[in-house]
């Protein structure tokens, strides 16, 4: 188990089996079960080194992962996916409400203009400028996606529960282990918004979320998972439970 931590990078075991990779403000994991290893999102594409030393330290190298599973297909949770795919032969899973954006990561339409909310946040100058710095400017799709559709997903490992939390994208999901008492809950609720700069629970900031009221909704899925370990794509992971999490999300509104 590594736990590597310093100003840019995070590799740590946040929960049985799964290990958080953290880069420049974006977080993914490797959930690991029997010699075999699951990506959970893909990070940016400068995160492909850190990937390589996270999975060395667990013993294991690219070949070693199996899939990646895509909680939505925004660019800052990608950046590593096509180099898997063509690498590796790494197939990547998509739910099928983002397979288009995933063809085109830079297609989307927030709530509010992204650049004109950007510039008027100052509090999150400095983690834009570190995915910038990263290369989420520069972020290549993959060739092809397969679908990721809600219920069991029994051949990754830890054998997560695929469920469905539209808001922030129309196909964003979260991966329940249940195993592990965990959800990685991608930008559906994390504890850093990196459009604004605010931490604890919240909904990513309406200059990145498609439906904010649908994304504030979507908050009770996560609490129905009882998890007591969440795992968000941007922030310290939180362990109190997802639904005091959710609730304090809720609570939080939507910036």
């Amino acid at each position: 188990m590594s736990t590597r931590s310093d100003h840019r990078v995070v590799i740590r075991q946040v929960a049985p089996g799964l290990h958080r990779v953290g880069h420049d403000a974006v977080n993914f994991y490797l959930a690991v079960e029997d010699g075999r290893v699951g990506l959970v999102d893909a990070g940016l594409p400068a995160s492909w080194p850190v990937l390589e030393e996270a999975l060395r330290s667990l013993g294991h190298a690219p070949p070693d992962v199996v899939a990646v599973a895509v909680t939505h297909a925004h660019f800052d949770h990608l950046g590593c996916a096509r180099r898997l795919q063509t690498d590796h032969g790494v197939p990547v899973l998509v739910h099928p409400g983002d397979a288009h954006l995933a063809a085109h990561p830079y297609r989307y339409r927030p709530a509010r203009n992204r650049f004109l909310f950007a510039a008027t946040h100052r509090g999150g100058w400095p983690h834009l400028a570190a995915m910038t710095r990263s290369g989420a400017l520069g972020v290549r799709p993959p060739l092809r996606t397969q679908p990721l559709t809600p219920g069991a997903l029994p051949d990754f490992p830890g054998r997560p529960e695929v469920v469905v939390t539209p808001g922030h994208t129309d196909g964003h999901v979260v991966l329940h282990f249940p195993r592990a008492s965990a959800v990685v809950t991608g930008d559906a609720l994390v504890t850093l918004d990196p459009y604004t700069g605010l931490t604890g629970p919240r909904v990513v900031a309406s200059g990145a979320t498609n439906d904010p009221r649908l994304a504030v909704r979507s908050l009770e899925a996560i609490a129905a998972t009882g998890a007591m370990h969440v795992l968000p794509g941007h922030g310290e992971p939180w362990h109190g439970g997802a639904a005091l999490a959710a609730e304090r999300a809720a609570l939080a509104g939507v910036a």
